[in-house]
């Protein structure tokens, strides 16, 4: 282990995951789903695209480095591109997908992924998965009763996919694993509550089993730091899983074992700071202040003011400082900023960090 790596708990800066994509690797992506581009073409703008964004980072000194996730089509196609068993392998995690057989892991797509920027980049590499709650709030079990007789037993299966998945990781070299967990903050919204009470669901249960999985997916990987990110919807101007963290701070942030929770602060709709006084001794929170989803910079003295602000409810040493959620919304998706405006909330980042915590 470096000392690069032994420092990745305590990181003052950090970023979420996806980064924007050019052009061109847009371009390419729109022809390979016409059947106008091959695996070969789109994997050759894949790599092009990830060395030039690893050299960007490099040399403005970022500490923790990501591939973007240039690769995916979805952030979630961490788990949907990698497993058999799904109705719709393309659809799988992105919308309700019920099964035709017990889920198996045919492609651990992250190790593939970690392994082309791990051997390009001479920073830490933090790898993102998405999370068991949002795989579980994403199966049809009405419909997969044939396979899984409950949602308990899927969540097994899939327990043991992530941890084979992160295993792999964590022996090709892999020292920070962050789960995205956008299903959490549907708990604080009655607008999703909703569906899952109507499909016969009790949310209470739904994230206690939930929490419990996110442990599971981590035990037994001394020297790898976790992460979590509790993200609320990249999508400009949405609203829904508005609400404090308050109602899920407690029990979530005493439950889980990972080292670093990311938490998005970048909105009115998250509510205040007060959630933070249920964060443990020893645990990292990583405020996520500055949007993704708007262009616009942030000015240095707010997010001085806002991280003072948080300080009162847990101590300045358990904090640090990232944007909000990724930047990157998809690979045809419609671009929120341009790179420089990107580039120059990640410097922000850096630059507040750097006064704050020197």
């Amino acid at each position: 282990m470096t000392a690069d790596d032994e420092a990745l708990p305590g990181l003052r800066v950090d970023q979420v995951g996806s980064l924007l994509r050019p052009p061109e690797l847009i371009e390419v992506f729109k022809l390979y789903a016409r059947g106008e581009a091959s695996d070969e073409q789109l994997r050759r703008a894949q790599d092009q695209s990830i060395r030039q964004l690893v050299a960007k980072q490099e040399s403005r000194g970022f500490p923790i480095l990501t591939d973007g996730e240039h690769r995916r089509r979805n952030f979630q196609d961490s788990f949907g591109a990698s497993v058999a068993g799904f109705a719709d392998s393309l659809l799988a995690v992105r919308d309700r997908q019920p099964t035709m057989e017990r889920l198996r892991l045919v492609n651990n797509r992250p190790l593939e992924e970690f392994r082309f920027i791990h051997s390009i980049a001479t920073k830490p590499v933090k790898v993102t998965l998405i999370g068991p709650d949002r795989i579980s709030q994403r199966f049809d079990w009405e419909n997969s009763r044939a396979v899984y007789s409950t949602i308990d037993d899927f969540v097994t299966d899939v327990v043991a996919i992530e941890r084979c998945i992160v295993s792999e990781l964590v022996a090709e070299g892999c020292r920070y694993v962050q789960m995205d967990a956008p299903g959490y903050t549907a708990y604080l919204d009655p607008v999703t509550t909703a569906p899952m009470i109507g499909r016969g669901e009790d949310p209470v249960k739904n994230i206690a089993r939930s929490l419990k999985a996110d442990n599971a997916v981590i035990e037994g990987f001394p020297g790898v730091t976790f992460g979590i990110h509790l993200c609320r919807g990249g999508k400009p101007g949405a609203h829904r899983r508005s609400g404090s963290y308050e109602a899920i701070a407690e029990q979530v942030f005493n439950t889980l074992h990972h080292h670093r929770f990311l938490l998005e602060f970048d909105t009115d709709r998250a509510g205040g700071f007060e959630p933070l006084r249920f964060v443990p001794k020893g645990k990292m929170v990583v405020l996520g202040l500055l949007s993704t989803k708007e262009g616009k910079l942030e000015s240095k003295d707010q997010l001085k003011s806002r991280i003072d602000e948080a300080s009162k409810y847990l101590p300045l040493e358990q904090l640090a400082l990232s944007p909000a959620c990724g930047f990157g919304g998809g690979p045809t998706s419609g671009r929120r900023m341009d790179e420089e405006q990107q580039w120059a909330k990640l410097e922000l980042v850096q630059g507040v960090a750097a006064d704050v915590w020197g």
